[in-house]
């Protein structure tokens, strides 16, 4: 039992999978389980910031020059300041700035960088340590370039590029930082963790007015290394490349990749605990996100009752983030949690519609803005199995993928212990109100998101059962879970009225063996019929839209790996290509063999924490 606000939260049920539901939260199939003032400084030579970008942009956040605007042909008499952006064809007049975090949050007075506590402040001051070896880049979204950072695709190829990516440039404008924040880790207070292997570079305003945060992963130490050596190695920023822009092509929301660079420079890992320590290279990824504050922001705050520091991040993170939200309300907190509630419930309804097991989800790895971010020992759930656990070293199978929903209500109920107090009794009461409702709102995105898969339409009393059913199918056969779905988006009902599965259908071949294949057929096509203004095409069309056939399951990751490793860098680039296009098939990728079997050489492939 997990203790909460309010006495104990009940271990949500298991029914998902068929067996008997708890009634006593009405939670059908929710979680898959079982049973179930710091001044401007002006960094390494470059120039002060052009009056003219400040005059063009309201606020403190980076941007690209003036110099690089057109005007719209379209609209002649559109103003200048409304003039649309070029995208940027060298860094020379592209900004960012750290303003507009630390003239509002307070800086570690402490300017040396080394591994100390640090009290009453948000962040302290670090930069990014430089390779001492050749640096090569290895890949870049050009997505995130152009789209979100406004820069041409053709800047990634200039030694600039490679020298801002891999943390020995600074740009104009830029403090870099590393955040203070403390956490839960696998249930039990870690006290301060911060940002021990990253630097926020930055903020940057695009075109379109969104704010971006720019952090570099990998470069370097900071006063929250710990013990560590603030590096991270080319195997796992390459995974975190890929699956943070798989899972936006996924409309999942999450973290971006913009750059993945490697050096020669050795980084030693033991990467699964076992005395076997060797040497790898080290790699920094440059992400981006529209922040990277996290539970455990809250929770390092109120643990050391630094209550007035708690209300001024919280204000400022409710200001930048939470439009909805109005800052000068007394109830602003509960609005607040309220949101991060409702959000976090859909985001693991959505990991969970697409077989992702974050692997640590630990609460400093829960952004308060619900979006998917610290890309670790993750995993795409190949074979159906709801005790599937992608990270080798949880021992105690806490974060398996049947359990994430509940671990999702434990870090929410951290969450609100750091807020309690900043709240009145009767706010505590409401908020504990909100919690106990989270059940209900994954239950109900969880379900909306599997009959969407199924190509179900309306609602029907069954369509609970009918869901929990074939995932039991799936369990007992051990069939494929993404491929379980995008093949029932191709067949033909004909094709299973006659349970007819042609070869090529193999994982629905392997469910087909289920001596209770044919009743549930039975069942799945009595429901189609109750699909009003349908067709078997429209079906088949609609479920292709929303069920992938590609993923980054561990073995295409760890295939690209072993390339890499050997400096060829190809299928990073092939995958990058099919997983921006998860929803359609792809040549080279049926070549590859990614909506195949998992191949026989990768069935007892380990992620673990070793990054």
């Amino acid at each position: 039992m997990l203790q909460g606000a309010r006495g104990t939260i009940t271990k949500f049920p298991s029914a998902y999978l068929g067996r008997r539901r708890t009634q006593s939260i009405g939670f059908p199939f929710c979680c898959l389980i079982r049973r179930l003032q710091f001044p401007r400084l002006l960094l390494l030579g470059v120039t002060c910031h052009a009056v003219v970008c400040s005059l063009w942009r309201p606020g403190l956040e980076g941007s690209a020059s003036l110099l690089h605007l057109y005007s719209n042909k379209s609209n002649p008499e559109q103003g200048y300041c409304e003039r649309e952006v070029r995208l940027a064809s060298s860094l020379d007049f592209w900004t960012l700035s750290s303003e507009n975090l630390i003239a509002v949050l307070p800086i570690d007075p402490v300017k040396e960088n080394y591994v100390r506590e640090v009290k009453n402040c948000v962040f302290s001051i670090a930069f990014p340590t430089p390779f001492k070896s050749r640096v090569h880049l290895v890949a870049v979204s050009k997505q995130v370039l152009e789209d979100i950072l406004d820069l041409d695709l053709s800047v990634s190829e200039t030694d600039d590029f490679i020298q801002f990516v891999s943390g020995e440039k600074i740009v104009l404008g830029s403090i870099p930082l590393a955040h203070r924040y403390g956490g839960h880790q696998f249930g039990i207070w870690a006290d301060q963790l911060g940002d021990g292997r990253a630097h926020l570079i930055g903020i940057y305003m695009n075109r379109q007015g969104e704010k971006w945060e720019l952090q570099l992963k990998g470069s370097g130490k900071t006063p929250y290394s710990r013990n560590g050596d603030g590096r991270a190695v080319l195997r796992s920023s390459m995974r975190e490349f890929l699956c943070s822009e798989a899972m936006y092509y996924l409309r999942i929301p999450t973290s971006r990749a913009a750059s993945l660079v490697v050096s020669d420079d050795a980084v030693w890992r033991d990467q699964f605990y076992s005395g076997n320590v060797v040497k790898e290279r080290g790699a920094v990824v440059l992400r981006v996100a529209k922040s990277w504050f996290r539970i455990g922001s809250l929770e390092i705050l109120a643990h050391y009752g630094e209550l007035d520091l708690l209300r001024m991040l919280l204000d400022f993170i409710i200001q930048e983030h939470f439009p909805s939200v109005d800052v000068k309300e007394p109830n602003r907190y509960l609005d607040f949690f309220s949101t991060v509630v409702s959000e976090t419930a859909q985001l693991i309804a959505l990991w969970m519609s697409v077989g992702f097991a974050h692997g640590v989800c630990n609460t400093d790895n829960f952004s308060l803005l619900s979006i998917t971010i610290d890309y670790g020992p993750f995993g795409f759930m190949e074979a159906y199995n709801p005790d599937f656990v992608p990270n080798t070293s949880d021992d105690e199978r806490r974060y398996k993928i049947g359990n994430q929903a509940n671990i999702g209500m434990f870090n929410l109920n951290k969450l609100l212990q750091a807020l309690n107090p900043l709240l009145d009794p009767r706010q505590k009461q409401l908020a504990a109100q909100i919690l106990e409702g989270y059940p209900i709102l994954y239950d109900t995105r969880f379900r909306e998101l599997f009959k969407a898969k199924l190509g179900l339409l309306g609602k029907s009393k069954g369509d609970d059962d009918l869901i929990a059913f074939l995932l039991h199918l799936m369990e007992k056969t051990e069939a494929d879970f993404t491929m379980t779905f995008w093949q029932l988006s191709e067949i033909t009902q004909s094709q299973l009225q006659e349970l007819s599965i042609p070869q090529q259908f193999w994982a629905l071949k392997m469910i087909s063996k289920h001596k209770l294949f044919p009743a549930w057929v039975s069942q799945y096509l009595l429901r189609l019929k109750s699909n009003m203004n349908d067709s078997d095409s429209e079906r088949r069309k609609r479920m292709t839209t929303v069920n992938p056939i590609y993923v980054l399951k561990n073995w295409m990751a760890e295939s690209a790996v072993q390339k890499a490793e050997r400096n060829d860098f190809s299928e990073v680039h092939l995958l990058q290509q099919v997983l921006r296009r998860p929803f359609q098939k792809h040549s080279a990728a049926e070549t590859a063999g990614y909506s195949s079997p998992t191949p026989s050489w990768a069935k007892d492939l380990r992620v673990s924490c070793s990054s």
